[in-house]
């Protein structure tokens, strides 16, 4: 078996595992959280084996790099990286309806990877601006960031949708229940939003600063408003903005919920958008 088998296995299991995630919370069919579980963890051990594999493979064929040098491959360390961390958020709090939110990412992340026409999943020889030991720590990095930025998007329509329910119950005068009873608190939910902007922040502000080191290392300065640093900064602004409004201005609830929902769009558009609607400095990593 190769990577490429082993990643496509990968794929479905996440589309499995975002069934019953979804199951589970439209049904209120919660004795099958486990098999949930099972598989999403089955199919991160075996995104795991996969990446390593790849790796391997690198080396075989006489490359020898880690597998985050070009689109494909940093979709499937997204994706791997949204995986991991909803299995820790699952394990903190105790609630699957999480995964309804989350663990779709992952899916669309590797089926993206997996079947769109302008991505090539072949194993290449690293461009030179590469070929720098600054590839891991930056792209490892900024991507963990985004996982954990997107996980809070998802997490935020969440409390969105609950938050709709719960106002719609008073206006009633009804008791609260029904398909939104499973979800976490409208607090915990905050809070679970709160916790992965911070975490994703400290990731991406560590990225941005292993990505100017390493530009000052290939091209001789840290900082050269090159697209895709422009628009690392304008989310790293974003949610630094989130944070700023929840400690000065006491910010909770919607509010952060929104601006999570809107900064998985500034993620996405820097990830995505900057490498094949913008040229600059890191075009390379489209192909």
């Amino acid at each position: 078996m190769n990577s490429s088998q082993l990643l496509g296995f990968t794929t479905f299991a996440y589309l499995f595992a975002s069934i019953v995630y979804i199951a589970i919370f439209v049904f209120r069919a919660e004795k099958i959280g486990i098999i949930a579980s099972v598989v999403t963890l089955l199919a991160f051990l075996a995104h795991t084996a996969g990446f390593i594999l790849r790796w391997i493979e690198s080396y075989q064929m006489g490359y020898g790099h880690a597998p985050l040098s070009n689109m494909y491959e940093s979709l499937v360390f997204f994706a791997w990286a949204i995986a991991i961390f909803y299995l820790w958020l699952e394990w903190k709090f105790k609630n699957r309806i999480i995964g309804a939110f989350a663990i779709p990412f992952a899916f669309l992340s590797m089926a993206y990877a997996s079947f769109a026409s302008e991505i090539d999943g072949q194993i290449k020889p690293l461009v030179p601006a590469l070929q720098s030991n600054w590839l891991i720590a930056h792209v490892m990095t900024c991507f963990v960031g985004y996982a954990a930025f997107a996980v809070a998007g998802g997490i935020g329509i969440m409390y969105l949708l609950k938050d709709r329910y719960e106002e719609g119950q008073k206006q009633k005068g009804a008791e609260k229940g029904g398909l939104f009873a499973t979800m976490p608190a409208l607090r915990v939910i905050d809070d679970i939003i709160y916790k992965c902007i911070i975490f994703g922040f400290v990731w991406l502000s560590t990225g941005i600063i292993t990505g100017a080191i390493w530009a000052n290392e290939a091209w001789g300065t840290y900082w050269s408003w090159d697209p895709k640093e422009t628009w690392s900064l304008i989310t790293w602004f974003v949610y630094a903005a989130a944070l700023h409004a929840r400690f000065v201005k006491g910010w909770s609830g919607k509010r952060i919920a929104w601006i999570a929902i809107i900064g998985v769009f500034s993620v996405v558009f820097t990830y995505y958008g900057v490498n094949f609607l913008l040229s600059g400095l890191h075009s390379y990593g489209r192909s």
